[in-house]
């Protein structure tokens, strides 16, 4: 009994091999009648004259429905008419606008150095007063970068009151 079942395995896998090697065979065949036919066309062609191969466009342009459009190069946007520079445009280039600034401390007044070490401690997050201390020591020194012009400004305004110097990059 178990070697019946096997003896049709066997069968079965032998079909399969036999139907998927003729189909193969059949597929290589159509590649190769393929591949000569395009190859004969491709003599045909290039045994034309200039004037030959302009007509076979214009027939093959007809019986495929091929709109006539300009041929571009790649990237190239459609043509367009001289340009008229604005006045506004030749009087000066934009300048770039500064969004983004940095609050520097440059100086400080001896007789309000505690209170800028305390402001300092509040301005700048996770410092403690230790660490203000030494910051408001070792000028210059960044106490803020990249914020905005009038986040900035409150914050220069801030150090002024208490007895710093800053300026805003």
């Amino acid at each position: 009994m178990i070697s019946t079942k096997i003896f049709y395995l066997r069968s079965i896998v032998r079909q399969k091999a036999v139907i998927s090697s003729s189909i193969i065979r059949f597929r290589t065949i159509t590649q190769a009648a393929s591949a000569e036919k395009i190859q004969r066309i491709v003599n045909d062609i290039s045994q034309l004259t200039l004037l030959d191969v302009a007509e076979l466009n214009q027939v093959l342009k007809t019986t495929l429905k091929i709109p006539d459009a300009p041929v571009m190069a790649y990237g190239a946007g459609p043509a367009a008419g001289p340009v008229q520079p604005n006045e506004e445009e030749e009087e000066a280039p934009k300048a770039k606008v500064q969004t983004i600034f940095t609050v520097k401390l440059t100086k400080f007044d001896e007789t309000k150095k505690i209170a800028l070490i305390k402001e300092i401690k509040n301005i700048v997050e996770g410092m403690n007063l230790v660490q203000a201390k030494k910051f408001v020591e070792t000028l210059p020194a960044v106490v803020r970068a990249d914020i905005q012009k009038d986040e900035a400004e409150k914050l220069s305004s801030l150090i002024a009151a208490a007895g710093g110097i800053c300026e805003i990059v």
